[in-house]
């Protein structure tokens, strides 16, 4: 009897012990009563009825991340291709996320696939590789809209990976091959042009210095060349005035001496013959010195008749 009692007590134990449940964070629990739906626990210290109530469902709030295998889509000019896509979802509803829908990782697969067939299908294939960024939006917001029923919010939609046919991405690489070796020749060409305006620019203020060193050089030696000849006048019209100051000097110290007018002219015309020094090709000589000479040769004819 003692043992029985015993076993009904350690029963009774675990029967208490699972009704306490402890919800964790970011979790929710759904609880059912004789198969209906009873409530949704959040975090915290929970007690449920024995037998009669039950954890339907045990949910995660937090952001999920589902990476969905590549889906075979054509788009407008009739290219196949597989993009593989990955979802970030959260469950914002317990309750209609446990009896929304029955599997809702496979709907939100095959609703991402059909959503995506559908927006390729209006792009063609350059616009396909380009607008990634608008088919993210559109299958987000496509998505969002779907899930909403069934307590799911779509935070974001990625295209993974765009992988076109072989034949394409050859004729792809390819292309990029030769637009790679346009951008070359065009940089190489301009490169060249710019050397050679560096060039001509380099040659042009060459040419513009030397002409301006040759000018500065002319204007130097002209202004040496007029320096020289101003100290050439210079030295000339000392040597004649000092020339002038010698006559005169002369010219006086004989009239201290007493000397008549005749004499006085012979000298002046002795000056004469020293300041033509045999360079000049004409001299005149004043009237006076020209009778001082007829004087002269009258006395040397007396002379020699004597």
């Amino acid at each position: 009897m003692g043992y029985v009692v015993i076993v009904l007590l350690v029963i009774l134990l675990f029967l208490l012990a699972s009704c306490v449940k402890i919800v964790p964070q970011a979790n929710a629990y759904v609880v059912e009563r004789l198969g209906a739906y009873q409530g949704t626990w959040s975090v915290g210290l929970h007690f449920k009825m024995p037998i009669i109530d039950k954890v339907a469902k045990r949910i995660n709030l937090k952001e999920q991340v589902v990476d969905f295998a590549p889906q075979p889509v054509i788009t407008k000019d009739n290219v196949t291709m597989r993009i593989d896509t990955v979802v970030f979802f959260q469950i914002t509803d317990p309750k209609m996320f446990a009896y929304g829908v029955e599997n809702p990782i496979m709907a939100i697969e095959n609703l991402t696939a059909t959503t995506l067939r559908n927006i390729i299908g209006d792009l063609e294939l350059d616009q396909t590789l380009t607008s990634r960024e608008t088919i993210n939006t559109k299958m987000r917001a496509s998505l969002d809209e779907a899930t909403d029923p069934w307590g799911i919010k779509v935070n974001r939609v990625e295209l993974k990976n765009i992988i076109p046919p072989a034949e394409i991405q050859n004729a792809m690489e390819r292309q990029m091959k030769a637009e790679r070796e346009r951008r070359e020749a065009v940089t190489r060409a301009e490169g060249e042009k710019k050397a050679s305006v560096t060039v001509a620019e380099g040659k042009k203020a060459a040419a513009i210095l030397e002409a301006e060193a040759e000018k500065q050089s002319a204007i130097l030696r002209a202004e040496a060349q007029k320096e020289k000849m101003i100290r050439e006048a210079e030295g000339e019209a000392e040597a004649i005035l000092k020339v002038q100051q010698a006559t005169a000097d002369g010219i006086r110290m004989i009239r201290e001496a007493g000397a008549d007018e005749s004499v006085l002219r012979i000298k002046s015309l002795e000056a004469f013959e020293k300041a033509a020094d045999g360079k000049a090709t004409k001299i005149i000589i004043p009237s006076e010195i020209q009778g001082i000479a007829g004087l002269a040769a009258s006395i040397k004819e007396l002379v020699s008749d004597k």
